[in-house]
């Protein structure tokens, strides 16, 4: 509602709007309210109503602008036509102008702004009141004045324009007036002259004054008026007038021209002689300035200047002048006179620099951001001089080497003002100069030539166009561990080009939390210190980034990098990965062989994480390698003495005091299988006797055996290795019980040699060999007869089965007993003499001694009774006597072709061919040689005997001996290659007794 009033309120004042020699044109009365739109600028003048700036520049305070629209208001000083200074001492008919100034900046592209220039006519109202010089007007008017004379009446005068100025007089006389005077109007240079008309003769000496009532009335609406009383004096008779010699006079005079200087002279003559032709001048109903700047010489009309004069102030004085002669009833008569103040080169040019657009100023300072683009205005400068033509020609420089230059800022500059705009000419940088001074020189055309200068001190402002830099921008220092909380660790600085805020720094950490829970800055000085104690073993480099941020907006960075190097100190003693070793080793090891290995960590560095190992107590058996962690045997093991064995390690660190740490270590011998299986029971020449009735699984008879190893190496598998083709026995592996398969018939009879093989479990496995004789018969009628086949069945070849064999029968048997009873009696002889042989190279062998660790070269597979205190319980280790090894399958060959029975229908002497090795997929007993420690298993190879010094040997059978070799599977192709692991079994040990 109140926008739309204002609307309506301008579009009753501001009659007209145009453009005059190419600026803005308003008109507006004067004395409007506050607020009342004069005009939009956007909007008439079609500039934009947005992502603009408007600013009045000049037109203050009378004037005020909408930023954003250009739209011009009044403010609360009203307008008054009579008051501004350019309108008090207009001629009459001239308008009343009010000029503005709006600045008008691109907010969105950041150009200089554009200097808008206008002109509000103010245009008068009727606000002034027509006033008399004085209340009491008095005219002299002779008494003998004829009837129509006329007199000036004292002119009323009003501040108004020609509009609402004096528009009329009116007289009002009593009655003994009204017949005697009356009022005439006159115009006179486009203003009312009130004359005074005498209508009746007049006498004195009847009466000789008369008051009347003068009214001004001006022409405005409503209208304006005034009284005053207008008393008539009537004076004795004068008979001539004065009268001038020109109706007007017009002269000029030069400004600035000294008091007493003539003007000009006016020159009335009188007809009348004496007083009544003596004429005197006065200046008559003169206004300011005129009765101020000049006088006039009563006797010779001889106008002086009696003020000084300035053009500038007052170009033209109009005024009349009265010659009125000295009779008794004085008569006068007027001319009226111009002069016209002429101009002298007497101003120097004024230059006035003031704001422009987003440019401030203040007591002679201009405030412009340093990343202003080149071309922005930093301030409007008026050149104008008072005085006029050529004199008032000014031509404008910008003096001295500085980045600004004028550019005009009007289009239609006049010849006495001229606007420019100060722009700059090169981009500004606040770090290279922060200030200029720029003097601005103004010379006019004049002659001689004035000039004058004003100065504008421009202040480059700083924008945050730096960021901080750090120097170095990476900081590395070394920091002990296990420092106090708080302790500075180092200082960092950076620096930034800009000034005030935006060189203001703030210090920070950026890092995960897990650094700033370590480290903190102080974000004003930039010392960084430690939050925590620190820890070297826990982690000894930390880097993380710095920034130091300016209080600029907006805000620029610099960012630097730290890197703290942990320095370590002997806090930390020396750790053993575990709390207790424990290795296990196989038994025959040779001396300074490993047997396991120790790994001890100090987490300090250098000299303090430099460890030293040793054996406590040290007993000579162990020594530890430095460096490697590896304990080294002094002696060779043997399980059978000792199977433990138990110490400590010290470690001690390099430190200043050292620390130290102990570690228990026991080494466990592993038993190796390096002892025969010992067949107690039966023995080889003895018989079992089985009735043919008897039924299936039946017992027959139970195999014993025992092994001095241990482990795997001492369990006893059993099994039928031959001599049992018609599936009649099966033995049990676990226990060696042999029982009765199935039912036998009559063909079953006789004498069956069955060939049972007894093997341990280790690797490689050894075996021994043992024949069970079973006869089978109803009873035993001839013990010889049973015996001797049992006899003839120890030289019968192993692979040959004796059980339904025809040559082995009762028949053949009676025929050619005599030839075996010879035949055994030579078996026997010669059997004795190879044992004879053998046992003499063994005592030999044993008197030269055995190498400890290492395996005897020949083992005799040769049959012994067993020991009359052996139990015949498996697995009891009672520590019979060890059976030999046996021979290589070599020498096997050599000693069964040397050794030849001639026996009845026995063509080669009898042998038994055990396989040597174990099949690769045997039991694996590795497993029970490694260490338990975290690092790689030690591969402990001990000497053992090559395949070329294995020995098998078949000696003639007695009756209580048990056959005994080493070998695995038949599909065994040799005695080395026994295992998939390259664990050698060790030699075997033999007492004296053996």
């Amino acid at each position: 509602m109140e926008l739309n009033l204002r609307v309506v309120l301008f579009w009753v004042v501001a009659l007209h709007c145009g453009s005059v020699n190419g600026s803005i044109l308003y008109r507006v009365q004067e004395e409007q309210p506050p607020n009342t739109l004069i005009g939009s600028l956007a909007a008439d003048q079609g500039l934009p109503d947005s992502g603009h700036l408007y600013k009045l520049e000049v037109g203050a305070p009378y004037l005020r602008v909408d930023g954003k629209t250009g739209d011009i208001f009044t403010t609360e000083i009203p307008i008054d036509r009579e008051t501004l200074r350019d309108c008090r001492s207009l001629a009459k008919g001239k308008p009343c102008y009010l000029e503005f100034e709006v600045s008008v900046t691109d907010l969105i592209q950041n150009q200089s702004p554009r200097l808008i220039e206008g002109r509000i006519e103010v245009q008068d109202i009727n606000d002034n009141t027509p006033q008399f010089p004085s209340s009491v007007l008095t005219i002299s008017v002779p008494e003998n004045t004829i009837m129509g004379a006329l007199f000036s009446i004292p002119l009323a005068t009003d501040r108004d324009s020609e509009r609402n100025g004096v528009a009329d007089y009116a007289l009002t006389a009593g009655p003994d007036a009204a017949t005697l005077f009356g009022l005439q109007v006159a115009d006179d240079r486009g203003g009312k002259l009130p004359q005074l008309i005498v209508l009746g003769n007049l006498d004195r000496e009847l009466k000789d004054s008369y008051d009347l009532t003068i009214k001004a009335v001006d022409g405005g609406n409503p209208q304006r008026y005034s009284s005053a009383l207008l008393r008539v004096v009537v004076t004795d008779a004068n008979d001539n007038s004065p009268k001038f010699e020109k109706s007007s006079y017009d002269a000029e005079l030069s400004e600035n021209s000294p008091v007493g200087h003539s003007v000009l002279q006016v020159k009335a003559n009188d007809s009348d002689m004496g007083p009544n032709g003596e004429i005197e001048y006065t200046i008559h109903q003169a206004v300011d300035p005129v009765p101020k700047l000049l006088r006039i010489d009563r006797s010779t009309g001889i106008i002086y200047v009696k003020g000084p004069l300035d053009r500038e102030e007052i170009s033209s004085l109009s005024f009349y002048v009265v010659a009125r002669d000295k009779g008794p009833q004085p008569k006068s008569s007027k001319t009226f006179v111009t002069i016209d103040v002429t101009d002298q080169n007497d101003n120097a040019p004024a230059v006035e620099i003031r704001g422009i657009g987003l440019v401030t100023h203040s007591e002679g300072v201009a405030n412009i951001s340093e990343d202003m683009p080149v071309g922005t205005a930093v301030a409007l400068v008026q050149v104008s001089d008072k005085d006029e033509g050529e004199n008032a020609v000014v031509t404008c420089v910008v003096a001295g080497d500085v980045p600004f230059q004028l550019r005009p800022a009007s289009d239609s500059p006049t010849d006495n003002r001229r606007k420019y705009f100060l722009q700059t000419t090169t981009p500004l940088d606040f770090e290279r100069v922060r200030e200029y001074r720029v003097e601005i020189v103004a010379v006019d055309s004049g002659n001689p030539a004035l000039s004058s200068t004003n100065s504008l001190k421009v202040q480059v402002t700083d924008v945050n166009d730096n960021s901080p830099i750090f120097s170095p921008t990476l900081f590395e220092v070394d920091f002990a561990e296990e420092n106090q909380p708080g302790e500075r660790v180092l200082d960092v600085t950076a620096t930034d080009a800009d000034s005030g805020t935006n060189a203001q720094l703030l210090y920070n950490i950026v890092a995960d939390s897990n650094i700033r829970g370590l480290f903190e800055i102080d974000p004003n000085s930039g010392e960084v210190r430690a939050r925590s104690p620190l820890d070297r073993e826990h982690k000894e480099r930390y880097e993380f980034w710095i920034t130091a941020a300016d209080k600029g907006s907006p805000s620029h960075k610099g960012t630097a990098t730290v890197v703290v190097k942990v320095l370590d100190r002997n806090d930390n003693e020396p750790k053993f990965m575990l709390s207790g070793y424990s290795f296990s080793v196989l038994e025959n090891m040779p001396p300074l062989s490993p047997v396991g290995m120790v790994t001890v960590q100090d987490m300090d560095k250098g000299e303090n994480a430099r460890v030293h190992l040793s054996v406590e107590p040290d007993g000579g058996k162990f020594v530890v390698q430095n460096g490697t962690g590896t304990i080294l045997s002094s002696i060779s093991f043997d399980r059978e003495k000792e199977s433990s064995y138990t110490f400590r390690l010290k470690a001690v660190d390099g430190g200043e005091p050292p620390k130290s740490s102990y570690v228990g270590v026991t080494i466990n011998v592993l038993d190796e299988n390096d002892n025969d299986p010992v067949i107690t029971k039966p023995s080889n020449s003895s018989f079992r006797r089985l009735s043919p009735l008897a039924s299936p699984d039946s017992h027959v008879e139970v195999v014993e055996a025992e092994d001095l190893d241990s482990g795997p190496n001492a369990d006893l598998v059993f099994n039928i290795a031959g001599g049992n083709p018609y599936q009649l026995f099966r033995i049990s592996a676990t226990t060696g019980e042999i029982t009765l398969a199935k039912e036998m018939t009559r063909k079953h009879g006789g004498l069956h040699r069955l060939v049972v093989r007894v093997s341990d479990r280790g690797k490689p496995p050894r075996h021994a060999t043992a024949l069970v004789h079973i006869y089978v018969n109803e009873t035993i009628s001839n013990v010889s007869l049973v015996e001797a086949l049992v006899g003839h069945s120890l030289y019968t070849p192993l692979d040959r089965d004796i059980a339904g064999d025809p040559d082995s029968g009762f028949a053949a048997h009676r025929s050619n007993i005599l030839f075996g009873s010879l035949a055994g009696v030579a078996g026997v002889v010669m059997l004795i003499l190879v044992v004879v042989f053998i046992r003499h190279r063994l005592q030999r062998e044993t008197k030269s001694g055995y190498q400890a660790g290492k395996k005897e070269t020949k083992d005799l597979y040769a049959p012994k009774q067993a020991p009359k205190n052996a139990k015949g319980k498996r697995g009891r280790k009672g520590k019979p006597q060890k059976s030999p090894k046996a021979l290589g399958e070599n020498e096997e060959v050599g000693i069964q072709k040397s050794l030849k029975f001639n026996l009845d229908g026995v063509n080669d002497s009898p042998r038994i061919h055990l396989p040597l090795t174990y099949s690769p997929g045997s039991p694996d007993i590795g497993r029970h040689y490694r260490s338990n420690s975290p690092l790689p298993s030690i591969q402990l190879q001990a000497q053992s005997p090559s395949a070329s010094q294995k020995h098998q040997a078949v000696q003639d059978l007695p009756a209580a001996n048990t056959f005994v070799g080493t070998g695995g599977d038949d599909n065994s192709t040799g005695s080395d290659q026994y295992s998939d692991y390259s664990y050698k079994t060790s030699q075997p040990k033999y007492n004296n007794k053996q």
